[in-house]
């Protein structure tokens, strides 16, 4: 992925790093693979505001993507690499043999005219899709189950990927992207490479503006703040307003956020901090 600096001919392009796109080969999405997405402004289905700083954006539809890469052994081309204003990462658009299209998450270094392939057979080479139990140890992947045929959950932002470290009996170990050590039942589906964009949290947005493009409003600091409003509010003069802590009062340091006793803590070996659970 290329980044672009802007020139500091206004104010807003001072400081703008943005994406130059030269990956993307279409900026006309597969109609037949668009849905509306309706913007809530931060509002519940009584209309009243649950979310505060949510509102407003560009107009945006939803691309379809296939999490559960289900059409086995039926090969398909690569047509187009495309934007997603619903991610991070950039989108393939794949045409199959039998005629149907369908968008998957790009890995990186996909070409258009490339093809790719589903199934528990297939090699494992780069944006074929195939159970961990017949990958080599070392392989690199994304857009990981953590349920066989519920489809991706693990992996699939910008630049991401997991690493198979080891396979057990019925569990293969990854690597997350946290540095977490965690078994995945080994019939699981994953992708072979890395999520492409991989500079995304290189760019810099430049002014404030463009967060409210992107449906984000300006936030009000909670040390600005008055006490009825906010547990670090008030004081005299500019006060610190103590430690950092939400506006429910949960600390936003240091706090263990996982429930105890969890099912799933069985199957993880090392935690992302290195401790064990």
């Amino acid at each position: 992925m290329a980044l672009k600096k802007y020139k500091p001919i206004t104010a807003g392009t001072r400081w703008k790093i943005g994406n130059a796109y030269a990956e993307l080969t279409s900026d006309t999405p597969e109609k037949s693979l668009l849905a509306p997405a309706q913007r809530t402004g931060g509002r519940n289905v009584q209309g009243r505001r649950s979310m505060r700083y949510i509102g407003g954006g560009h107009k945006k539809q939803y691309r379809i993507i296939d999490f559960k890469r289900d059409k086995v052994s039926i090969p398909a081309t690569v047509k187009t690499i495309e934007y997603d204003p619903n991610r991070s990462a950039f989108i393939a658009l794949l045409n199959y043999a039998d005629g149907e299209k369908r968008y998957i998450i790009a890995p990186n270094g996909l070409q258009v005219g490339a093809t790719v392939i589903s199934g528990p057979e297939v090699a494992p080479e780069l944006g074929n899709a195939l159970p961990l139990k017949n990958m080599p140890l070392g392989t690199v992947v994304h857009n990981i189950e953590l349920q066989p045929g519920k489809g991706a959950a693990i992996a699939r932002s910008a630049g991401t990927y997991a690493q198979l470290s080891n396979k057990e009996e019925k569990y293969a170990v990854l690597k997350m992207p946290s540095g977490e050590l965690r078994k995945v039942l080994n019939t699981c589906m994953a992708t072979v490479g890395t999520v492409s964009n991989s500079d995304h949290a290189l760019q810099s947005i430049g002014k404030a503006g463009a967060n409210r493009w992107r449906g984000i409003k300006p936030r009000t600091r909670g040390v600005a703040m008055n006490p009825v409003d906010h547990p670090m509010g008030g004081g005299e003069g500019r006060a610190s307003g103590g430690h950092p802590r939400s506006r429910s009062g949960k600390y936003a340091k240091g706090l263990k956020t996982r429930k105890s006793h969890k099912s799933s803590d069985k199957l993880i070996i090392t935690r992302k901090n290195g401790k064990k659970l």
